[in-house]
């Protein structure tokens, strides 16, 4: 009779940490529990709290273990170093201890859940040292049993220890926090996560790039089980061996390489260039969320660049030296002004409907807001009255065949205005016609002076109405300059000129003399024979 193989069992389970020696980031919390065992000051109740997949769970499970540990000859005490061969340390380590209870409070809400516990907390332990109650996610336990659980949890016997996981502690009544003895268990460094990766890639007798590890402990975001999660599958995607471009493929994630290329089309101007990499991107299944998520890290590696800050082990030598490079042409102003308008065009790409035109046109913001000036600078100016001139803007080339003959159909601004609302884009001439003064009309460019606040993409949506109705890429940008009246006050101005003339003539002037009381209600006027 053959032995059935063992079922396979996933990394984040075989990989768990079994000894505090194994626990990797965690070294202050391993500290203060060997000197409190070690001089015998045990709490009676620990709080664990973190993030998930920082080892909560694993570490309450290793404090069982050194307060019940025996030794190898049955004669140990406590120790911040549990043997892992005596009897109560491989049961615990196996789950099948009788005196450490593991509950999860998400799916054992209720008071009678507690009043199971505070019942059998008053027996001895059967076995054990300590009789340890092991509470996960004890944030879900009811208003009611946590209240049923404060005496108890404030003078339990000595024989019971309570061990409570959580990763929301913020809904942890303070009354319970107060009897507690708190440990914040931290993120894990990406660097110590890939060297553990690596560690476990090698035990398993995979072969791993080193930047496929890097990737894996940036995607792990602290958190070991995740990072484990993903190497598990990295290793089933790569049969057997793992590469960088499988784990960005795996995770959609963008090449590296490609955002830097990207972000320097960006920050010289180049708008088809941008777009083109961008559509490059998106055809290779990178999602546009994940690219803009990309550039907001490049942008911020430029920014501790800038600073100072110290390096980032997970970025290559090619990083660091691209990042040094935009960091010493960039200024603060530059560098925070394109964090915003990224992190800006980062939620426009979740919310729209279509993510891959959102982020061309977050892109095409970015690059068409380099040419406006500082806005520190500008609001200086006009605070003190002095005349700010608009930002010069490169002359386009010359239009082609087809473009002169669709761009010498709106021949006057007025004439633009009605081709608008003849082609269906009656909300934006109705604006335009209202509310925005011409500065110049120069076809293919258009500069106005707003004279009431337009929302902030005004001048974006404009372009892009033009462009669909005339063929031609349009530049339109607002300007701090004199400016015409807006074609309704042009209208209302004339009216009022037509009614002063009317009211000024001999037969109204005689009309009102004749009846003081009269109000002029309408009129037409007789063009022939004004003429």
């Amino acid at each position: 009779m053959t032995d059935s193989p063992q079922p396979y069992r996933v990394l984040a389970r075989k990989y768990r940490p079994q000894t505090f020696a194994e626990l990797i980031g965690q070294e202050a919390m391993v500290q203060t529990l060997a000197n409190a065992i070690r001089r015998d000051r045990l709490a009676h109740a620990f709080l664990l709290t973190g993030v998930r997949g920082v080892g909560k769970t694993s570490t309450a499970r290793l404090i069982a273990k050194a307060l019940n540990c025996v030794g190898p000859d049955g004669q140990g005490g406590p120790t911040i170093d549990p043997c892992g061969v005596c009897e109560p340390c491989r049961a615990i380590a196996e789950g099948r201890h009788i005196d450490v209870v593991e509950m999860d409070a998400a799916s054992h809400t209720g008071v009678d859940d507690v009043r199971e516990i505070i019942e059998a907390v008053r027996y001895a332990a059967v076995s054990a040292r300590y009789k340890v109650y092991i509470v996960d996610e004890v944030h879900m336990l009811s208003k009611n049993a946590f209240n049923a659980l404060l005496k108890t949890l404030e003078e339990p016997p000595a024989h019971v220890k309570f061990l409570f996981a959580t990763t929301e502690v913020n809904k942890v009544p303070i009354t319970v926090l107060s009897r507690c003895q708190r440990f914040d268990l931290r993120r894990i460094p990406a660097d110590r996560l890939a060297a553990h990766f690596g560690a476990v890639a090698k035990a398993e007798g995979v072969e791993i790039e080193p930047e496929a590890l890097a990737l894996i402990a940036r995607a792990a975001e602290g958190s070991a089980r995740d990072g484990l999660s993903i190497l598990d599958q990295g290793i089933a995607h790569g049969a057997g061996a793992v590469t960088a471009a499988q784990v960005r493929e795996m995770l959609g994630l963008s090449d590296r390489g490609a955002i830097r290329r990207l972000l320097g089309l960006v920050l010289s101007g180049d708008a088809q260039g941008t777009l083109s990499a961008l559509r490059d991107q998106y055809d290779l299944g990178v999602e546009p969320s994940a690219v803009l998520r990309g550039l907001l890290e490049a942008v911020h590696g430029v920014t501790r660049a800038k600073v100072g800050g110290g390096q980032d082990p997970a970025q290559s030598a090619e990083e660091r030296e691209a990042y040094a490079d935009w960091a010493s042409k960039l200024s603060y102003a530059a560098v925070h002004r394109l964090w915003q308008l990224l992190l800006k065009g980062l939620s426009e790409v979740h919310a729209a409907p279509s993510p891959l035109e959102a982020a061309e046109m977050a892109l095409l913001r970015v690059i068409h807001a380099s040419e406006l000036p500082d806005p520190g600078e500008l609001a200086a100016k006009l605070a003190s009255g002095e005349t700010v001139a608009a930002p010069s803007t490169p002359a386009a080339p010359p239009p082609t065949e087809s473009q002169a003959e669709l761009l010498q159909a709106p021949a006057s601004f007025p004439a633009l205005v009605k081709l608008l609302d003849d082609r269906g884009k009656a909300h934006l001439a109705q604006q335009l016609h209202d509310y925005v003064g011409l500065v110049r009309y120069a076809p293919p460019e258009l500069v106005i002076r707003p004279a009431k606040p337009l929302p902030g993409d005004f001048a974006r949506d404009l372009a892009a109405a033009l462009k669909s109705v005339t063929g031609a890429a349009w530049q339109v940008r607002a300007a701090d300059e004199p400016a015409e009246p807006s074609l309704l006050d042009q209208e209302k101005a004339t009216a009022e000129r037509v009614r002063q003339d009317v009211l000024e003539s001999p037969i109204v002037k005689a009309a009102f003399a004749a009846f003081p009381d009269a109000e002029l209600a309408g009129y037409t006027i007789d063009e022939k024979r004004s003429a």
